[in-house]
């Protein structure tokens, strides 16, 4: 057995170590090992700052806080390939990196999880909504000023906990997390994609890899779904026009029916006080085309405001 794995190539893959993250991660190198049964994959986890600092906010600790750890590993040569929430990654990468493989989507909407039992209309006024996220912040005094929205960070698991009543009455996390680790049982509502707009990427795995490795590129590429691939540049796109980094509430959730791609975006004040949304449709072939109409058409409606504080 010994001189069969060593006659097998080696690809080490960078990840964080969370439950969720290692679940993603297996999800992925499901999806290439019975393509490349001569690969040997070995799961190399990287504690990032998102992951090392629990308690500042996010929006405060600058751009790819989940990320840039495992980046580095990739750029030295200790992995081979990455594997990441795509939400995480900025719209512009490292000089060297690149995108090799988005993986099919899946649910890509915000859910509620309460021990109220209640949707978010039926929300007791003065009820504690747990989370860290400035665009969920947004969406959801936007809908029910009355409520009290607490600052909390973690995982998937610790944000449950402390939303138990420990710190607050509920949270709003993203679906697809919930599901991939089984936990759809814990949901109290799922929030419409259109409403909660869901911030680029969401419910999406990216590999990264480094931009001139055309081994990894060749091994990684059976993993992509390219409908996903399509709707999500188009998501990315929009946030990059806004500056890719900018700290307003800023949501995008881009679809493929048939020949055509429809892209639905949202930015907010942070007090949800001032909201935008706009719904725009085009081909899928053009997606950087099809944010850049998406944010003249905020710009018009007096969006572009946001940015100026």
């Amino acid at each position: 057995m010994a001189a069969a794995d060593e006659s097998r190539q080696v690809v080490r893959v960078g990840t964080r170590g969370s439950r969720l993250a290692l679940i993603q991660t297996e999800l992925t190198l499901a999806a290439l090992r019975p393509v490349h049964p001569d690969v040997a994959f070995e799961v190399v986890t990287v504690t990032t700052q998102g992951d090392a600092n629990q308690t500042a906010p996010l929006a405060g600790m600058g751009l790819g806080v989940f990320v840039k750890e495992i980046e580095r590993r990739l750029e030295t040569g200790e992995i081979d390939m990455a594997v990441h929430s795509l939400k995480d990654m900025p719209t512009v990468l490292p000089e060297g990196m690149a995108i090799g493989a988005v993986l099919e989507r899946a649910d890509p909407r915000d859910a509620l999880v309460s021990h109220l039992g209640t949707t978010l209309e039926d929300y007791p006024a003065g009820g504690r909504i747990g989370t860290s996220s400035p665009r969920r912040s947004a969406q959801i005094a936007e809908r029910r000023p009355d409520l009290e929205i607490v600052p909390i960070r973690g995982n998937v698991d610790t944000r449950l906990r402390k939303a138990s009543g420990e710190e607050c009455d509920g949270t709003v996390v993203a679906a697809a997390g919930l599901l991939r680790m089984g936990l759809d049982d814990v949901i109290t509502e799922y929030l419409s994609p259109q409403q909660f707009v869901p911030p680029p990427g969401q419910g999406a795995m990216a590999v990264e890899i480094r931009a001139d490795d055309a081994r990894m590129q060749s091994i990684v590429a059976a993993a992509n779904h390219e409908t996903t691939a399509v709707a999500v540049a188009a998501e990315r796109a929009f946030l990059e026009a806004l500056g890719g980094g900018c700290q307003v509430p800023v949501g995008a959730y881009a679809i493929g029916e048939d020949d055509s791609l429809t892209l639905t975006v949202f930015m907010a004040a942070p007090d949800g006080s001032t909201a935008y949304r706009e719904r725009v449709v085009g081909s899928p072939d053009d997606a950087v085309g099809l944010a850049a109409a998406a944010w003249e058409r905020l710009r018009t409606q007096g969006a572009a405001g946001l940015l100026a504080g």
